[in-house]
């Protein structure tokens, strides 16, 4: 279930808007197509709410539905917002080679990923060319806690966001405003120390995953991003992570600041 902001309280805020775009937040780049009940279980809103948001959706070409028992799928009103949003967000088309370089480099997938409320959303993903990989996709989501990517972008966030995302998140995974200052601080150390952060694996909330991280933040977002690469922890070990992927991941984000002519994303803070 995706959990409403506390903004919700503020009269400005439009309930119903924010309820259709929680059915679009559903989809996953595996699914094939999603029937009411399904989008119903993913957000926790109502089947009979789900019913009208979809069929309003379907109306303006947000979603597709060929037929009475047929499925619920992005429409390409979605595909032509999507297109216009990664088009004025300059990094990600930069970031592309860049990335690809490091996945193939490291033998990991490498992905960036960005606030989603109370999760971390994946919003690319760069395999590794002739390698297998961990089976992560765009549109999945991960909490903050227990994640490299989780820490290091509760480490990189301003603290007014950092407040609100914990109020957000508190209690998934065992997130609790005190576990999240200790996950800040400590990403936070590694990152200026080093450059890139790692949880150690004994927190991760999956075992079978082994990451290491570094936030970006462009200059046309008002919020970090964070670049990640992730393998198992056969392929991708504590010593790899500190002493080669942490330190390719830190080169190549900083590449990716160079070419925007921008300063280092972390600095110190007082």
């Amino acid at each position: 279930m995706m959990t409403p902001s506390p903004d919700t309280t503020d009269r400005r805020f439009a309930t119903t808007l924010a309820r259709g775009l929680m059915v679009l937040r559903a989809f996953r780049a595996s699914d094939d197509g999603l029937g009411n009940a399904e989008i119903a279980e993913r957000t926790g809103l109502p089947k009979s709410t789900v019913s009208r948001l979809t069929f309003t959706l379907r109306s303006l070409g947000y979603l597709t539905h060929s037929g009475r028992n047929d499925r619920y799928r992005p429409g390409p009103a979605l595909l032509a917002l999507g297109n216009v949003a990664q088009a004025s967000i300059s990094f990600v088309e930069l970031a592309g080679p860049i990335m690809q370089g490091l996945a193939d480099a490291t033998g990991t997938l490498s992905l960036l990923l960005a606030r989603d409320n109370a999760k971390l959303l994946i919003v690319r993903t760069w395999r590794p060319r002739g390698v297998s990989s961990l089976w992560l996709e765009t549109g999945h989501r991960l909490p903050f806690n227990g994640t490299s990517s989780g820490h290091t972008m509760l480490a990189a966030m301003s603290d007014e966001l950092f407040k609100t995302t914990v109020a957000n998140a508190e209690g998934d995974r065992g997130l609790t405003p005190d576990t999240a200052i200790a996950a800040r601080q400590s990403a936070y150390t590694q990152l200026v120390t080093r450059g890139f952060a790692i949880t150690p694996p004994d927190q991760y909330f999956a075992r079978d995953i082994h990451a290491v991280s570094k936030p970006f933040h462009a200059r046309d977002l008002t919020e970090p991003v964070v670049f990640t690469c992730g393998a198992m922890p056969k392929d991708l070990s504590m010593d790899r992570m500190e002493h080669e992927v942490g330190p390719q991941l830190n080169a190549a984000v900083q590449e990716l600041e160079r070419m925007m002519g921008q300063p280092a994303t972390l600095t110190l803070r007082d």
